[in-house]
């Protein structure tokens, strides 16, 4: 009994609430009246519906197997009534397609915007039958009391693309717009181009492929296992995803504003055909474009609906078959084919110069034998070794620099003799000549070469540490003297025990090992997630790609971008193998003793070469996998933010069109080390560590990344970089002026006011090292107007900015030192002279593919794809493919230059050449 009276009383509270609940909505009063009508296409029905009526419209039309017809949707509702819409639903034989009007779509900071009129495309249902009559149903229902509207069916006839003809339309946010094209025979890939006069209002294109698994729904799992050919596949079917709230969530897709194009392979499809949707979102934020300013009336609620009016785009799609095959395997030969040719042509020419130098050994022990005649042996002219005849000459220091100890340690005074001791070694002697000083402007060209066969090494056999060699022979006292004389040559600045500098500089070799090491692993794990990510998602966007020249191989969507880059790995290997040689030649030269590796030319040290080749082989490997995925976040390879911020609301701010390769870190690095190599060439003794090098490189990236991230419009930043940059410049050339005699402590201001006080008010006199002098004035003239440009304008590419100050200084440094070169009467044998010339022109027709600007992540994907363009070689590769074949040409050739630059010193006594 207790049980059944709590369930009386339960029932009883129930209904009480019923009644006393009002109702939220408007009751229907007694049974909703439902009237059918047939209808027919092409006919503008206009009716009105309310919360007592529900309209049928009954449509039939034929379907035949072989071909597809699209029909659409158009609806405008006449009432204002947004709080109760009028609800549409189409029903179909296989799919259910459903919408209300005023049609309520969400953009950014969910802020709404209603559409009055609404246009929706239905697919054709497909049919086993030849031809077949099917039915589909339009019900318009509302809540509210009368809403007036207008329908119109039609049918779309173009609704199936062909191969290679335009077709043009209009789409709104409201009436988006889809086609499907189908694959022909003999077509295994094609490309979608959907190109448009207006930038804005912003646009999306997506390709879809819908199967239908059960329920009606979308079957991830029977989508798999037809495209792996483990079921027969599954025909398109209907709805299409074609709303600005929903097109993102099957196929791939991409914004838009005048250009857009999708590479679409056959494989992907197993239907063999996709559907080409175009949605106009209900914002221009993605695109770069302002955000629409939002009005809010006294009354109105922060929800109310915006209505955008007439938000309408012009567009025209084209489908054309992409590249076969066979282009691939084409592409692949061409681009082999061209940096193989350099292995041989570098085969060819070391040929030609060992038979050249077996046949100059050969004479030379035939002149060296005793003549018939005399029994005096032959006499050897110079011009035959390929020399002028150079006559000797003398150094010394002027002023203060000018001791009775310094003739006591160097090697280019005017004195007869000069004994040398070293520990665990025999004092020997060493003659130099005894010719006064001649000025710079003389030509070496009248020099000659001593007899230096019987010369020790000036190696010390007691240890290879260089710590111990410095306390043991090079005391400050004696660096001062000879760092500080007026007129230094290559001897001066290379006596230190070869096997500790050959120690050394090996270093850098090893250590950019180790960086590329742990550069490269991270790298390739995170091009390859991002890969995936765009292959998972379809997100295209993510990308920043010349899609109108990107060709896909496998799970890669570039796969020409990374092509391009083997010939930075094929040359950079080909100069350590070169590399490779020279040291080899050079070793047995040493252990036979050979006068002139002894004691002539410029020092050989081979580690700093090594790093270049193995640097300019990480460029092509980076490059490559930037080239995965080029995008904001990967250009320094994860040490930036995960995207660039939203732009604010309001008109967008200029950005730069030039892209920044995801490699700069090795840029930096290649940059700084030919200008080391440079250096180290008549400075052996007193170049910069590896450790400092690596560590200076390692600041300027640091200042790279802060200057992607935060140096944009922001004044704080470029006042720092700007001082810093002038502190450096600074500080470097009192480092390179004074041969690093100088010191950085607490009396550094009194001695520079002690200097200018002396130099500039007592006397004017005139700087010591006048060649010195000019380089550096040169260089701070450039620097600070480069810090002054930066601080005035603030570049929005701070990466190319950093890097552009680089290459200044180095082509500064390197012109310096030909014109010095030639100036101290050296000259430039042919194979350099031809590297620099070649060179020269690789480089300025590199630059001009380089500043093409095909795609740029300083703006919106949609943006960056306005810079896209068709492919000019081959079909294959574009403008900035052509950039990495001849970028890594002219680097090979910029290596060779160093290489080889001083060749024709290597004849020359090391106190006889000049050190710049």
């Amino acid at each position: 009994m207790a049980s059944a009276g709590a369930a009386a009383l339960a029932r009883a509270l129930l209904a009480w609430a019923l009644v006393a609940l009002p109702p939220a909505l408007p009751q229907p009063h007694g049974c909703r009246k439902v009237v059918e009508k047939e209808a027919s296409f092409d006919t503008t029905y206009a009716d009105w519906v309310d919360a007592d009526l529900l309209n049928i419209y009954a449509f039939n039309h034929s379907v035949r197997r072989n071909w597809t017809e699209g029909v659409r949707v158009s609806v405008n509702v006449l009432s204002d009534h947004k709080d109760l819409p009028v609800l549409f639903v189409v029903r179909q034989k296989e799919a259910v397609v459903s919408f209300q009007v005023p049609l309520i779509l969400r953009g950014l900071y969910q802020r709404k915007y209603a559409y009055q009129e609404v246009s929706r495309t239905l697919c054709q249902p497909q049919t086993k039958a030849e031809v077949e009559t099917q039915h589909f149903y339009v019900d318009v229902s509302t809540l509210s009391l009368n809403a007036s509207y207008q329908l119109r069916v039609t049918r779309v006839e173009n609704f199936v693309l062909r191969t290679n003809e335009r077709f043009g339309f209009n789409a709104t946010a409201a009436q988006p717009q889809y086609f499907k094209y189908e694959f022909p025979e003999g077509v295994d890939s094609v490309i979608v181009k959907v190109t448009s006069a207006m930038a804005f209002p912003c646009s999306v294109i997506s390709i879809q492929d819908i199967l239908v698994g059960l329920g009606g729904g979308t079957s991830i799992r029977a989508t798999r296992d037809a495209r792996q050919g483990l079921t027969a596949p599954l025909p398109p079917q209907c709805p299409v995803y074609d709303l600005d709230n929903n097109v993102a969530f099957i196929g791939m897709y991409q914004t838009m504003t005048k250009k857009a194009a999708i590479t679409v392979q056959k494989k992907d499809f197993p239907s063999n055909s996709f559907y080409v949707v175009v949605v106009v979102k209900t914002e221009d934020e993605a695109c770069g474009g302002a955000l629409p300013y939002y009005p809010l009336s006294k009354h109105a609620s922060p929800d109310e609906p915006v209505d955008q009016h007439n938000r309408q785009k012009m567009l025209e799609v084209m489908v054309s078959p992409a590249i076969t095959s066979e282009a691939y395997v084409s592409s692949v030969l061409f681009c082999l084919g061209i940096f193989l040719s350099f292995y041989v042509l570098t085969l060819v020419i070391a040929c030609w110069e060992s038979c050249r130098q077996q046949k100059r050994k050969g004479l030379l022990a035939a002149m060296d034998s005793p003549s018939l005649d005399t029994g005096h042996a032959r006499s050897i002219p110079d011009s035959f070794l390929g020399r002028a005849p150079y006559d000797s000459y003398g150094y010394g220091s002027f002023g203060n620099g000018s001791s009775s100890s310094a003739e006591g340690v160097t090697d280019s005074l005017g004195s007869a003799e000069v004994s040398y001791g070293y520990v665990g070694q025999e004092q020997f002697k060493r003659r130099t000549p005894s010719a006064p000083m001649r000025p710079l402007s003389i030509a070496m060209g009248e020099r000659s070469l001593e007899n230096v066969a019987g010369r020790p090494r000036l190696d010390s056999l007691s240890s290879i540490e260089e710590d111990d060699y410095d306390t043991l022979a090079d005391i400050d006292y004696d660096k001062n003297v000879i760092r500080t004389k007026q007129y230094l040559c290559v001897a001066d600045l290379a006596r230190k025990d070869k096997r500790v500098l050959r120690k050394k500089y090996q270093i850098y070799f090893w250590n950019i090992a180790t960086i590329a090491v742990f550069y490269a692993l991270p790298v390739v794990q995170l091009v390859i997630t991002y890969q995936t990510v765009v292959n998972v998602t379809g997100n295209q966007d993510i990308c920043y790609y010349n899609f109108l020249c990107a060709h896909p191989l496998g799970n890669l969507s570039a796969f020409n971008n990374i092509l391009s880059n083997l010939g930075y790995v094929l040359l950079g290997l080909l100069f350590l193998l070169i590399i490779l040689q020279r040291e080899i030649n050079y070793n047995r030269a040493l252990m036979r003793n050979d006068a002139h590796a002894l004691e002539c030319g410029i020092p050989k040290h081979f580690g700093l070469f090594y790093a270049m080749g193995t640097a300019l082989m990480m460029e092509g490997l980076l490059s490559a996998c930037y080239h995965v995925c080029p995008n904001y976040t990967n250009f320094q390879f994860g040490e930036c933010p995960s995207g660039p911020p939203p732009p604010a609301p309001g008109p967008p701010r200029p950005r730069s069109p030039l892209p920044v390769p995801a490699d700069t870190s090795f840029m930096y690095m290649i940059a700084g080390l030919c200008m080391l190599k440079l250096y180290q060439k008549r400075h052996p003794d007193i170049n910069a560590s590896a450790y400092s090098a690596y560590a200076c490189l390692a600041l300027v990236i640091f200042f790279s990344v802060v200057g992607v991230v935060f140096g944009k419009g922001n004044t704080a930043f470029w006042i720092v970089f700007s001082v810093i940059h002038i502190v450096a410049t600074l500080l470097l050339s009192t480092q390179l002026y004074y041969m690093g005699r100088w010191k950085l402590d607490s009396g550094i201001l009194r001695r520079i006011l002690h200097v200018l006080y002396t130099d500039c008010v007592r006397q004017c006199s005139g700087p010591m090292y006048v060649d010195r002098m000019v380089l550096l004035v040169m260089g701070n003239i450039i620097n600070w107007s480069l810090a002054a440009y930066g601080l005035i304008v603030r570049p929005n590419d701070f990466a190319s900015y950093l890097l552009a100050i680089g290459i200044c200084n180095l082509l500064l440094y390197f012109a310096f030192y030909i014109i010095m070169k030639l100036r101290s009467g050296e000259r430039i044998k042919l194979i350099p002279l031809l590297c620099i010339v070649g060179t020269s022109v690789v480089w300025g027709f590199a630059l001009f593919f380089f500043f093409q600007g095909l795609s740029t992540w300083q703006k919106t994907p949609a943006e960056s794809r306005e810079h896209n363009r068709d492919c000019i070689l081959l079909d294959f590769f574009d403008d900035h493919d052509i950039w990495h074949f001849l970028s890594s040409i002219a680097m090979f050739g910029s290596f060779l230059v160093l290489l080889t630059l001083d060749d024709d010193l290597d004849c020359v006594q090391r106190d006889k050449i000049y050190v710049f």
